[in-house]
């Protein structure tokens, strides 16, 4: 209230001081009384416009502003940078001769205002990076015949592009990219025969690039990368003969390349990722001898590798990576001399590995290319090398070391045979190296300590044999070592025990002996440690990690002794004492001194040993009998406290007592009656998931609630770190979530209680036929946005599902969705892949493809994969995977392949009777598509897809299926 009072009095007195003046100077006043009145709607942290003072006669001086020197009339306002907040006011729109505005990086919110381009001498505006949204009114542009350049980049805008952008016939530039704009794109565009850069990635456009694109003759960029347009490529693209960038990477375009495109002479990057691009990549390509990047990965590209690529000499960077090419790569890219980065991997190549790469048929292309005049120097130049997931076959050649700058190098999953050069060593700017999935033979080289920049290096499965090396101690960076699956011999080195950067080692799966290192307990950031199935023998190391690690991690060693593999060490016993019956009394140490009237007593070692042994085992005896007296004991004040009475609050618990166990409820319900009961009695059981078994019971109120009796493997072990990973979880509140109301701790035993939806799983009604209901179009409909809407949720508090599945979707009496299981994986104690795959093993189907790569980190997007894979559930009626008598059909690929053939239609579930909206059902199939895309950056979040859904409803959501 202060401050409307404050802005009041300031614009009275402004107002006052304008009419005083005005007679004088009436235009200087005006710029000073439109920035005074538009600092008043910021706010300025840094206070840059503190010399802003509204007692000058001229603003010309002030931060950020630039007049014209004749007129004095304010002609640039630059504020980028300045963490200025508040809302871009009517101020502006008296500095009627500014021609540039610029408030770029700033935290600027609210709408634009729709009379800001009215300022006939604006030419520039920069309004990107901020939070501005809503959106533009179609007449914004209307009269804008000045402006040149326009920028809205990375806001929060949203509605269609206006049409009436085509007005601005001098723009040269426009970038509305990283925004939330839909609808297709306005055909007036192409009248801006003045464009020479255009960029609207990262939006939500869709529909095809219309025609008309050959008029603008001076378009240097193009950018329409990150949105949904479908169709094919304007042939006209190739008469825009100044382009040097084009970008339309993630969308939907199928077809070919157009063949105008290699009129694009002064194209130097060239883009055409994750789309749906077929046939063979053109030979033309070669003719655009000015690309220092082509990008043509994720598309259906057949046939093989054009010899023409070798005429690219400027070449940097070579994408043709999760395409169908085949044969051998083509001898002439030796040619290609400046080549940081290149990747075929997930094709079908085969051949020899092609030796050119690391120099070693030099001469030979020298002799065949004699223009080459020993220029090919790709060898110390190459950054990335990447030619996984092909049939790649013989040897990886030594001269593999004259690649001084590589730093990425993946050659898995192809047929490579014999050893591993020892030249890797000469690597030194080496980060990551993956030979795994292939036939090498032979021992890992003595010199790979020389890559001491090598933060991941990964062998498995092949047929390495030998002892490894001492000298990987001296990869001091290194963070992941998987050595895994091969013929490993000998002893752990110790010198592992240096690298205290590791995280996951995985040795298990070879032929290792001796004991572990003691020197591995002091390796701070470990996460996993497997060394299961070798011969490795004794004590683990002790400290927390070795005392915590999974049982499954160290399995498979007989002789290995410690609390994980539930094997004690046996104890080592001093030496027993040997009695000589020579010896004096007086003289010899260790002898019974003599007295007189009582016999010598003489123990031999067999009778001491004898006697040590039967003490052993009556001390076993009785701590066997203690500890069951105690385990009993446990178990019953376990199942007691179960009828204890519960806290109000977070903290509250009836007791802390580690052997009664600990109840709190969050909601401060009254606590079990049955509940004990029900946890025995398999009649109360609903369930069985990854994570433990689902009972149900009441309160003493007569309360239904569902208890999940957590599997102990595999959960954190302190009680501290799961009641503040729980305590997270039922803060967690959403009319689609199912309500965690509390939770029990022991050592033993850990339960969480859950709000009980009586009307079941979303999978008995969609595969069991749930009490003889099938689910109408409008039923199903609304298991769709609800879902999506706790997803979000989950989303907007950093909380990953995990473990999508119709499963874990319930439907209460209303048929309302309430998704469950959610954020349980943060229960273990690693947020490992391998970890969660196997827990969630039952989510085949649903888990996303980054799950099985190692190196693609996992965010939010897993979740939208297994939402898509839901929503084709839920449209089709058919389980993610169907296993047929010869075949498997995934559901996924079925209903893609059903699009692309035009009978989409045909998947819907029959039980619907072709009673459903196909202007729905369609759409939303094709939304399930999206959602399952391979690349996670493709996929929409999930504030995105209820935004689409609600797009999607029709008028006719209120008239309800019959059946």
């Amino acid at each position: 209230m202060l401050r409307e009072k404050e802005l009041l009095s300031l614009l009275v007195f402004l107002v006052l001081a304008f009419q005083c003046v005005r007679s004088l100077n009436p235009s200087l006043n005006d710029d000073v009384l439109g920035l005074i009145v538009f600092k008043a709607d910021l706010q300025d942290p840094m206070r840059k416009l503190s010399s802003w003072n509204q007692d000058d006669d001229t603003p010309c001086n002030w931060f950020g502003v630039k007049c014209n020197p004749r007129s004095n009339r304010v002609a640039e306002l630059t504020l980028d940078g300045l963490s200025l907040s508040g809302r871009i006011g009517r101020g502006l729109l008296q500095l009627q001769f500014l021609h540039k505005l610029s408030l770029s990086r700033n935290n600027l919110t609210g709408s634009i205002n729709p009379n800001l381009t009215r300022l006939e001498n604006l030419r520039i505006i920069d309004l990107s990076e901020n939070s501005l949204s809503g959106t533009i009114s179609e007449d914004f542009f209307k009269e804008c015949a000045a402006l040149r350049d326009l920028s809205l980049a990375n806001n929060k805008f949203s509605g269609k592009i206006p049409g009436s952008l085509s007005s601005c016939a001098s723009l040269a530039s426009i970038n509305l990219s990283s925004n939330q704009f839909t609808g297709s794109l306005p055909a007036g565009i192409w009248g801006l025969n003045g464009l020479r850069s255009l960029d609207l990635s990262g939006n939500l456009l869709d529909g095809e690039i219309p025609k008309g694109i050959e008029v603008l003759n001076n378009l240097r960029r193009i950018n329409l990368s990150k949105n949904r347009f479908n169709g094919e490529v304007p042939n006209g693209i190739g008469s825009c003969s100044l382009l040097r960038s084009v970008d339309f990477s993630e969308n939907m375009l199928s077809g070919h390349i157009p063949d105008t495109m290699q009129k694009l002479g002064l194209c130097d990057y060239l883009s055409l990722s994750s789309n749906m691009f077929a046939g063979e990549v053109p030979n033309w390509i070669g003719e655009l001898n000015l690309l220092a990047t082509l990008d043509l990965s994720g598309n259906r590209f057949s046939g093989q590798v054009p010899i023409s690529i070798g005429k690219l000499q400027l070449l940097k960077v070579l994408n043709l990576s999760a395409n169908g090419l085949s044969g051998n790569l083509p001898e002439s890219m030796a040619n290609c001399g400046n080549l940081l980065a290149l990747d075929f991997s997930q094709n079908l190549l085969s051949g020899d590995l092609p030796t050119w790469i690391f120099g070693s048929t030099l001469e030979k292309v020298l002799h065949l290319e004699n223009k080459l005049s020993g220029k090919f120097s790709s060898a110390p130049k190459l950054q990335v090398l990447d030619l996984s997931h092909n049939d790649f076959s013989g040897k990886i050649a030594s001269s593999i070391g004259v690649l001084s700058s590589l730093q990425f190098l993946n050659l898995s999953k192809n047929s490579l045979s014999g050893p591993v050069p020892g030249t890797f060593g000469d690597l030194k700017e080496l980060d990551i190296l993956d030979l795994s999935d292939n036939k090498l033979n032979g021992s890992i080289p003595t010199e790979i300590g020389g890559a001491f920049a090598l933060k991941e290096l990964r062998l498995e499965r092949n047929s390495l044999s030998g002892q490894i090396p001492d000298s990987i101690g001296n990869c001091s960076s290194l963070m992941t070592l998987i050595l895994s699956q091969n013929n490993l011999a000998g002893t752990i080195p110790a010198a592992i025990a240096k690298l205290g950067n590791l995280k996951d080692v995985d040795l298990s799966l070879n032929s290792l002996t001796g004991s572990l290192p003691k020197q591995l307990a002091n390796l701070p950031n470990l996460f996993s440690f497997n060394i299961s199935h070798n011969n490795l023998q004794g004590e683990l190391p002790a400290g927390v990690f070795f005392n915590t690690i999974s049982p499954s991690s160290v399995s498979g060693n007989p002789s290995l002794c410690g609390a994980a593999v539930n094997k004690s060490c046996p104890a080592v016993l001093p030496k027993p004492i040997v009695l000589n019956p020579n010896s004096s009394s007086d003289s010899t140490p260790g002898s019974l001194p003599q007295n007189p009237g009582h016999k010598r007593i003489i123990l031999s070692i067999s009778a001491l040993i004898a006697i040590g042994a039967a003490a052993v085992i009556v001390v076993g005896v009785i701590a066997i009998t203690v500890l069951n007296l105690r385990v009993r004991s446990s178990t019953s004040r376990s199942a007691a406290a179960l009828t204890l009475s519960a806290g109000d609050g977070f903290s509250d618990s009836p007791t802390t007592d580690a052997n009664s166990g600990k109840l709190v409820m969050f909601t401060g319900k009254p606590d079990f009656s049955t509940g004990a009961h029900a946890l025995l009695n398999k009649d109360c059981e609903l369930g069985r998931g990854g994570f433990g078994a689902v009972y149900q019971t009441v309160l003493r109120d007569g309360h239904p609630v569902a208890i999940k009796k957590l599997t102990v493997s595999s959960l954190v072990k302190s009680q501290e770190d799961f009641e503040r990973e729980v305590k997270k979880l039922g803060k967690i509140r959403h009319q689609n979530l199912v309500a965690l109301e509390g939770y029990y701790w022991t050592q033993s035993l850990q339960l969480l209680i859950y709000e009980f939806v009586s009307g079941g799983s979303l999978y008995k009604h969609l595969h069991e036929g749930s009490g003889g209901h099938f689910l109408s179009w409008n039923e199903r409909f609304n298991i769709i946005l609800g879902t999506a809407k706790s997803l979000a949720h989950l989303h907007q508090s950093n909380i990953i599902h995990y473990n999508i599945k119709s499963s874990n979707v319930l439907l209460d009496s209303s048929g309302e969705p309430k998704v469950g299981d959610f954020g349980l994986a943060r229960l273990l104690p690693m947020l490992d892949r391998y970890v969660l795959s196997s827990k969630i093993q039952s989510a085949l189907g649903y888990m996303a493809p980054e799950f099985a790569c190692r190196t693609v980190k996992i965010t939010e997007k897993c979740d939208v994969y297994g939402f898509g894979v839901l929503v084709l559930e839920i449209v089709t009626g058919k389980r993610p995977v169907e296993y047929m008598e010869d075949d498997v059909v995934v559901l996924c690929d079925m209903v893609r392949g059903a699009l692309e053939e035009g009978r989409v239609e045909e998947c819907v579930d029959g039980r619907l009777m072709g009673n459903f909206p196909a202007d729905e059902v369609v759409p939303v199939m094709k939304l399930g598509l999206i959602c399952t895309l391979q690349v996670p950056s493709n996929r929409p979040d999930m504030g995105e897809v209820i935004n689409i859904l609600d797009l999607i409803r029709c008028p006719s959501e209120g008239q309800e299926d019959s059946g």
